[in-house]
C-alpha cells in the first residue's frame, strides 16, 4: 500500500494522514469549498476539491471519491468517522473497483450498523441483553403493550441510528405515541429509515466501550475498555481510559463478549463493541461501531499503540503482532472534545472566526485539531474544535493534568465546552467516580459554570495584534472592530 486517500476531513483526516506519513504512505485529502484552505489539504501529498460545502455535495460523494482514486492510482481508502464511515454500499463500491477499504468488509457492517440485528447477532453469542422489543415496532398500541412488559422508564431507539438521534426516553404511557412519532420522523430524516425498537432505560447507566483490533486471519484483541458516561443530547463530552468502576474480572468478562460479537460477524480491523452498565455492574450490548472511534485516542495512550497504523496493517493482510496477553493497561486517559458550542445555551453550536487559537503543551499532553487561528469554524459540520488528551500515571494525575492543559488553551472568538469541562473534571461526583450518563442532567446548570477570569485588555491587545500578521478575507475586520468583537466575547465571559 503507496497511496492512500483519507475520505474525510478536519482533525481525523490529519491524525490518518500522520500516521501513514510515517509508515512511508503517501497521502490524498478530499476537501469542500469550505475547507479549501485547511491544515488538512496543505498536509496531504495531493489533494483533490470535491464540491461545495454541503456534505451532500461534498464528502458523501462516493462515487466521486472512488474516481479520483482511480485517476490517482490510490491503494486504499481510509474513511475515518461519521461521513461515509459505517456505509457498507460504499465500501462494497470500493472493494468492487479493486481499491482497499481500510475498515471492515461490507458484509460485517451490514451485519452491526442496523441495531436490531446486531442485537439479534449478540444474542446468539450469549452476550447479556437489555429487555426490550424483539425486533422493530411500528405499531403505537404494539409499542404501549411491549412498554407495560419492559416497564418505565424506557428508550425507544432508531434501529438504524447513532450519534443519539433517533433516541426519546419515555417516562410513561402517555408519552409513548408522541415520543414515537417524534423517534420515527427524526430516524426517517437522519438515517432513510424509520425502523424503531424500545429498550428498557437501565438504573443510573454507564455507558462503556471496548476497543477492539482483528485481523482477517481470526485473531482479535480486546484493548480494554474507554467509559464515555459524560454526554449531552446523548452524544460524549468527556471519556477516559479505563473506567473506574470496572474490576479485572469485568474487564474481561467484558472483553471476552466483545471479542464473541467481532468473531460472530467475521470482523476485521479496528472496532468497537458498546455497552450499558447498571449501578449494580451488570452489563448489557448496546450496539457495535465498525469504524474508529473519535476516543480512540485514550486507548492508544494507555496501551501505547497506534490505532491507525494497526488498522493499515490489516488492510494490507498482515497478522496482529501482538496478542491478548501482550497488551497491558499503562496509567490513565483523559478525553474532552473542544467543541463550538455555548453550555451557557443548551450546548448551542456556534460559528465564527479563531481569533486567538493557542493550543496547550507539555508532558502528558496531546491535541488532536484541524483548525489554526485565524479560521472560521463553517456551519456544515460537526461542532468540534479538537480533541484534547492527557496521560498520567493514574487519574488523579491526568485529571490534573488536563485541568492545566484546559487553562493554558486559549481560544477567542466562539463559546466552546472549555469551561464546561473544568466544572466535570472538579465536580465531586466526577472526581470519585461515582458518576452515570445523567450526569450533566443531575448536576449542571447553566448558572452552576464557573466561567475564568478573563483579562479583557489582554484580549483585545491579542487580537489587535493579529491584524498585522493576517488579514481576515470573510468579515473584513479592521484593527478596531476586532478589538470590539474581543471586548464583546470577553464580556460574555465576565
Amino acid at each position: 500500500m503507496k497511496k492512500i486517500l483519507i475520505a474525510n476531513r478536519g482533525e481525523i483526516a490529519l491524525r490518518v494522514m500522520r500516521s501513514a506519513k510515517e509508515m512511508g504512505i503517501k497521502t490524498v485529502a478530499v476537501y469542500s469549498e469550505a475547507d479549501a484552505n485547511a491544515p488538512f489539504v496543505r498536509y496531504a501529498d495531493e489533494a483533490v476539491l470535491l464540491g461545495p460545502p454541503p456534505s451532500n455535495q461534498s464528502y458523501l460523494l462516493g462515487d466521486k471519491i472512488i474516481e479520483i482514486c482511480k485517476q490517482l492510482q490510490v491503494d486504499g481508502i481510509h474513511p475515518g468517522y461519521g461521513f461515509l464511515s459505517e456505509n457498507a454500499d460504499f465500501a462494497r463500491k470500493v472493494r468492487d473497483a479493486k481499491i482497499t477499504f481500510i475498515g471492515p468488509s461490507p458484509e460485517s457492517m451490514d451485519m452491526m450498523g442496523d441495531k436490531l440485528s446486531a442485537k439479534a447477532t449478540a444474542k446468539k453469542m450469549n452476550v447479556p441483553m437489555i429487555t426490550g422489543s424483539e425486533g422493530a415496532v411500528t405499531d403505537v398500541k404494539e409499542a404501549i403493550k411491549i412498554a407495560k412488559e419492559t416497564g418505565f422508564p424506557l428508550l425507544i431507539k432508531a434501529s438504524a441510528g447513532g450519534g443519539g438521534k433517533g433516541m426519546k426516553l419515555v417516562e410513561n404511557e402517555a408519552e409513548i405515541e408522541e415520543q414515537m412519532r417524534l423517534a420515527m420522523s427524526e430516524a426517517k430524516s437522519s438515517f432513510g429509515n424509520d425502523a424503531v425498537f424500545i429498550e428498557k432505560y437501565a438504573n443510573r447507566p454507564r455507558h462503556i466501550e471496548i476497543q477492539l483490533i482483528a485481523d482477517n486471519f481470526g485473531n482479535c484483541v480486546y484493548l480494554f475498555e474507554r467509559e464515555c458516561s459524560i454526554q449531552r443530547r446523548h452524544q460524549k463530552v468527556v471519556e477516559e481510559a479505563p473506567s473506574s468502576v470496572l474490576t479485572p474480572e469485568l474487564r474481561e468478562r467484558m472483553g471476552k463478549c466483545a471479542v464473541d460479537v467481532a468473531k460472530a460477524c467475521n470482523y476485521s480491523g479496528a472496532g468497537t463493541v458498546e455497552f450499558l452498565v447498571d449501578d449494580k455492574l451488570n452489563f448489557y450490548f448496546l450496539e457495535m461501531n465498525t469504524r474508529l472511534q473519535v476516543e480512540h485516542t485514550v486507548s492508544e495512550m494507555i496501551t501505547g499503540l497506534d490505532l491507525v497504523k494497526e488498522q493499515i496493517k490489516v488492510a494490507r493482510g498482515e497478522k496482529l503482532s501482538f496478542t491478548q496477553n501482550d497488551v497491558k493497561i499503562n496509567g490513565h486517559a483523559m478525553e474532552i472534545r473542544v467543541c463550538a458550542e455555548d453550555p451557557m445555551n443548551n450546548f448551542l453550536p456556534e460559528v465564527g472566526n479563531l481569533l486567538v487559537y493557542q493550543t496547550p503543551k507539555g508532558n502528558g499532553v496531546r491535541v488532536d485539531d484541524g483548525f489554526e487561528q485565524g479560521m472560521d469554524i463553517p456551519i456544515y459540520y460537526d461542532s468540534m474544535i479538537a480533541k484534547l488528551i492527557t496521560h498520567g500515571k493514574d487519574r488523579t494525575e491526568a485529571i490534573d493534568k488536563m485541568l492545566r492543559a484546559i487553562k493554558d488553551y486559549k481560544i477567542v472568538g466562539v463559546e466552546t465546552t472549555l469551561d464546561f469541562c473544568t466544572f466535570v473534571l472538579e465536580h465531586p461526583k466526577f472526581v470519585s467516580g461515582d458518576f452515570d450518563t445523567g450526569f450533566i442532567k443531575n448536576y449542571f446548570e447553566p448558572e452552576m459554570l464557573q466561567t475564568k477570569n478573563t483579562n479583557l485588555n489582554q484580549i483585545a491587545s491579542i487580537a489587535a495584534s493579529l491584524i498585522h500578521t493576517q488579514t481576515n478575507k470573510n468579515n473584513n475586520l479592521t484593527e478596531t472592530n476586532v478589538v470590539k468583537k474581543s471586548k464583546w466575547k470577553a464580556n460574555r465571559l465576565v
